[in-house]
Formats: C-alpha cells, structure tokens, sequence
C-alpha cells in the first residue's frame, strides 16, 4: 500500500533564521538546494503516483532539484498565512506577547490579501488535501503520494492525517530539506519516518 510522503522544502535565508514564511517567496540558500538534492536518494525506488506541491518558488524547487516529475501546483498546500507576523521571529513576537502560540492564538491580519489564517482555517486546508489523495492511497496496490509543501502546513496535515485536532501539529518538529512517511498499520494511520535528511 502507498503511502503519503511529506517534503519540507530547503533551506531559505528566512527559515535558517526563524523568521515566519508564508507569501514572502525567498529561493533556496545554497545549502537549501544541497538538501533539495539530497531529497533524492531518501525517495529512490518508492514508485510514486502524484507529486502534489505548493505553488511557492522554494516548494517547486526543492521538488525540481530532488528529481520528482510532473508535479502539480496546488493552492492548498501553502504555508500558514502569517499575518502581520510574515517575517517576524516567534522570539520577537513574546518580547510583546509573552504567551503567544501559533497553535492556539493563530495571528493578527497583516496587509491587504494577507489576514492571516486561524489554526481552523489551516486544518481545513489541510483536511481538503488529505480528501483530495485519499483515493488515490486506498487501492491495496497503490503507489506513494508526495506532498513538498511547508513546514508548519505539513505538521498541521499530519495531525489531521492521525486524527488529532490541529494543534497536535505542535508534536511534530519538522527541519528544512526533511522526508517524512505516512502509512498504514492495521488499518491506522501511523508515523512510518519522520524528519529524515541525507544532509545536516
């Protein structure tokens, strides 16, 4: 049986710094487009049926560098819209709001077209991308589902995935350049690997 491979894209200057990304599109650091590459091997020999990624530039090039062909561009699979909190360390945001936390606070709206989302707005987005592969993972015979997407989207769907509410995504530590495995055991969704990286 397929199972769901999650894709955290590499590294950026604004990830290796903690800075919230979501609609800012920096590209790779060159030690983001060493771990895209190095995405590869982590995959070789899984037979993949879809490759499903977001459509921000870091997404699709994690996916081009790691060798993964014909992927779709789909809307659902952006980061958390940040707010007013784009760009911004979680560091800074407790200097004024000491007990904050994304997975229960969600984010002040920043500018136009650019609200920022609750934890509920994102798992919802979540739950569509998690309906629109379940066919394709429910034949017995089915290929993997990649899914390159972002760090706190992708933990927000593996909660979703195992039946947690959204905030169990805080569970799920997930680094830049990772692979992570969604499976099946009797029947249950389960973790089958997480956060594996060919480069440090």
């Amino acid at each position: 049986m397929g199972e769901l491979i999650l894709v955290r894209h590499g590294e950026t200057e604004w990830s290796a710094t903690h800075r919230h990304t979501s609609w800012t599109d920096l590209p790779l650091t060159p030690h983001g487009e060493e771990q895209a590459r190095a995405v590869a091997p982590l995959l070789a020999g899984r037979p993949v049926a879809a490759v499903l990624v977001s459509p921000l530039g870091r997404a699709l090039r994690t996916a081009e560098l790691a060798g993964l062909r014909d992927p779709e561009h789909v809307a659902d699979l952006h980061e958390w819209d940040y707010g007013a909190y784009e760009g911004i360390t979680t560091v800074d945001i407790h200097r004024d709001r000491p007990t904050w936390d994304l997975w229960t606070d969600g984010v002040p709206p920043g500018p136009d077209g650019h609200p920022g989302e609750t934890p509920e707005q994102v798992g919802a987005r979540a739950d569509r991308v998690l309906d629109r592969v379940a066919p394709l993972l429910a034949d017995p015979d089915a290929d993997d589902v990649v899914l390159v997407s972002h760090a706190h989207f992708l933990r927000v769907l593996t909660a979703r995935r195992l039946g947690l509410p959204v905030g169990g995504g805080s569970l799920f530590f997930l680094d830049t350049g990772t692979v992570s495995r969604l499976g099946l055991e009797h029947g249950r969704p389960v973790v089958t690997a997480w956060n594996a990286t060919a480069v440090g």
